[in-house]
């Protein structure tokens, strides 16, 4: 199950993501988003966790829970393609 973990702390790393959902069972993979230009962290990440009963302990356990001084927001990852459409805001002329 691939699993969406947001609200990170910018000191948290894919270690810390990985050992925390360890506990609930193996882990895949874990990974940060960063930003592309300046390599730090969004506030984002997912982990990957083959057993989905593992996986479903982890989010119940962890969502909510403080990590590096922030609350984690844990939940199932949607397919790209389900979540909604992001508006323009492009900031061009309208002449």
């Amino acid at each position: 199950m691939n699993i969406y973990v947001g609200n990170l702390a910018y000191a948290v790393t894919q270690d810390d993501l990985r050992e925390a959902f360890a506990a609930y069972g193996q882990v895949e993979s874990a990974n940060l988003i960063t930003d592309k230009f300046t390599g730090e962290s969004k506030g984002f990440g997912f982990v990957e966790m083959p057993n989905n009963s593992e996986a479903d302990a982890a989010i119940k356990a962890l969502n909510e829970t403080p990590l590096k001084g922030r609350p984690l927001r844990v939940n199932q990852a949607k397919p790209r393609g389900e979540r909604p459409a992001r508006s323009g805001g492009g900031g061009g002329s309208r002449w």
